[in-house]
């Protein structure tokens, strides 16, 4: 552009009026044109005309927003005269150079029939390219932890992100670490106790989210508001940064959460509100907030509406109403690679595959859970219950009928874990079917098996994994399913390892570690599920090697399930004791008077 354009007259019909010297003036109108960039950490709308000259398009920029005229070297050429009106009713009231995301996805699809909107690359560059380009050693006070690079990118870019969008959706493959990197942004920019952060699970993941927040961020007030913990007022809830609830409290108790402003809100396990019409989806909605960050493997699971939801979510009109959606995006493949390259930038969702240099060829990640209310009182009653039946011998079967009623509540056997592998099921004890434990095996294959990824689930109780697939119908994918104990023959065990292995997309094996081990060599599996604990870690770790073994190619991922307060923390505890002093060659069934003193002290619900 000619320097000394900007101070001509902003009306081409005033520069006709009174030519200016120096310039020619063009009678021919151009085709207008809004350009989108990035500039900084926002972006801004350039108005600008075009013409194609033998083939090739001619583009110029006009000194502003507010004219309708572009130069051409010496060569003024006019727009139509009221393409200022149409931009500014375009934007709306929004200042045309510090435009946010939303106000370009706004832009880009509502789009305008005169005049259209062109985003230039940068503007829907993807976050995991956006991610990728940030430093990978980034340095966050407080953390007590040591990221990995493709982890510390991840906070660098919501932290960035967020600023500008107000939300974003984290969807991180499964065991990339998601809760860690949203623990480390929230220490980038501390909530207070007056706008605390709001942090909503499953139930089966607020013991989960404590123990993290406690191990890498100690400096963070949590407080839990779940069951009888729960305050009946808003400022109640103002006496911690991080408050922790589950998605069913949030409904119970919407007014107190929509009562007061909230820094952040993080939702886990987000595929719970991909249904707008759902109860939690209309309530989570209401809660005022400042930043939104929904959590999920899995955005979309049945169709496009599904990230609509939560797109809507974190940043609410990103994509328009639910009608304009739906009208605009079929779910068809050619509309969700439309719709993609809207969200892309919003939505980091990294493969293992993406970052697997960046990571140890075997992850262990232990997940604590909470019994709830009804399972804590049955586990109390099976407690005295075994020990007023068994006066003698009442600890050694109590510690057993314990494991047991953590594995399962319906499995019914003598309590002793060493005979009780085929024990019976009986749901006529008014016990759940979905238990916090079958709640998070079955999210974990869910997202496995829509990764493509195939499983590994032990469990010293041969009906477990029947258990788990009757709560699961109507849940999972279509996958490979089978099992080995110890009622399979020995020649028909590799046949089934074989199919396994074979079997072209995801599969679940359920294998007893007592039967399966030792001797299989299954590396077809990246996920390894301990259902139930074992007293001696040598059991746990010959089970975890039929996948972490030589022949592995891929990262494998070793997921602990087990109460927190129950005898399996004490397990957990003493297979770790063990472990460290180098002794894995002691029984299964050892466990010595203080395992047993402090199995049957240990309370749910108690605080660690």
């Amino acid at each position: 552009m000619t320097d000394g354009s900007a101070s001509l007259p902003a009306d081409f019909r005033q520069i006709t009026a009174a030519p200016p010297k120096g310039w020619e003036l063009s009678s021919r109108v151009v085709q207008p044109e809004i350009r989108i960039r990035k500039e900084g950490a926002g972006f801004a709308l350039h108005v600008a005309g075009t013409k194609t000259v033998r083939g090739e398009k001619k583009v110029w920029d006009a000194p502003g927003p507010d004219y309708n005229w572009v130069a051409d070297g010496n060569v003024i050429r006019p727009l139509p005269h009221n393409t200022p009106a149409i931009v500014r009713q375009m934007l709306g009231g929004q200042l045309p150079k510090t435009l946010s995301f939303p106000d370009v996805v706004r832009l880009v699809r509502l789009g305008n029939p005169d005049i259209p909107v062109i985003a230039e690359e940068s503007v829907f560059h993807s976050a995991q390219s956006a991610a990728a380009d940030l430093r990978p050693d980034q340095d966050i006070p407080g953390l007590h932890a040591t990221l990995f690079p493709y982890q510390a990118q991840g906070v660098a870019w919501m932290d960035q992100t967020i600023r500008h969008t107000g939300g974003l959706i984290l969807a991180d493959e499964m065991g990339l670490g998601k809760t860690i990197q949203i623990i480390a942004l929230l220490l980038c920019e501390k909530p207070e106790t007056s706008r605390p952060a709001l942090i909503i699970c499953p139930t089966s993941l607020i013991a989960n989210w404590r123990k993290e927040i406690m191990k890498f961020a100690p400096e963070l007030s949590v407080l839990i508001h779940r069951g009888h913990n729960r305050t009946g007022i808003t400022a109640g809830l103002q006496r911690a940064q991080v408050v922790l609830s589950t998605y069913d409290t949030v409904v119970n108790d919407i007014s107190i959460f929509a009562g007061m402003p909230w820094s952040w809100l993080i939702c886990d396990e987000a595929q719970a509100l991909k249904n707008p019409d759902s109860g939690r989806r209309q309530a989570v909605g209401r809660i005022p907030r400042q930043r939104t960050i929904p959590m999920t493997g899995t955005p979309v699971e049945t169709s496009l509406l599904d990230l609509w939801s939560l797109a809507d979510l974190a940043i609410p009109g990103l994509l328009g109403s639910r009608e304009d959606f739906e009208a605009d995006h079929p779910d068809s493949e050619e509309s969700a690679k439309n719709l993609a390259r809207l969200t892309d930038p919003v939505v980091l969702c990294r493969k293992v595959r993406d970052v697997a240099g960046d990571l140890p060829e075997r992850i262990d990640i232990d997940l604590p859970l909470e019994l709830g209310d009804e399972l804590s009182r049955r586990y109390d009653e099976v407690l005295a219950e075994t020990l007023e039946k068994y006066p003698v011998a009442g600890n050694l079967v109590a510690t057993g009928q314990l494991q047991l009623f953590c594995a399962h509540p319906w499995l019914q056997g003598s309590g002793d874990p060493d005979r009780d592998q085929d024990a019976g099921i009986d749901p006529s004890a008014g016990m759940p079917l979905v238990t916090p434990k079958v709640e998070r095996a079955i999210a974990i294959l869910e997202e496995a098996f829509r990764s493509g990824r195939k499983v590994l689930l032990f469990a010293i109780f041969n009906r477990c994994g029947e258990i788990i697939r009757e709560a699961a119908q109507g849940r999972l994918p279509d996958a490979y399913w089978g099992a080995i104990n110890g009622s399979t023959p020995q020649e028909e065990r590799q046949a089934i390892v074989d199919a396994f292995s074979g079997h072209d997309g995801p599969g679940c094996l359920v294998l007893n570690p007592k039967a399966a081990g030792a001797g299989l060599n299954i590396t077809a599996a990246t996920i390894v599920i301990h259902f139930t604990q074992a007293w001696n870690p040598a059991l746990e770790s010959q089970a975890s090697a039929r996948a972490h073994r030589r022949g592995q190619t891929e990262p494998v991922y070793i997921y602990r399930l087990f109460y927190e307060d129950t005898v399996e923390r004490v397990m957990i505890d003493r297979s770790q004791w063990r472990r460290e002093l180098g002794n894995e060659a002691v029984p299964v069934s050892t466990r010595d008077a203080d395992d047993l003193r402090r199995a049957l002290s240990i309370r749910p619900g108690g605080e660690n």
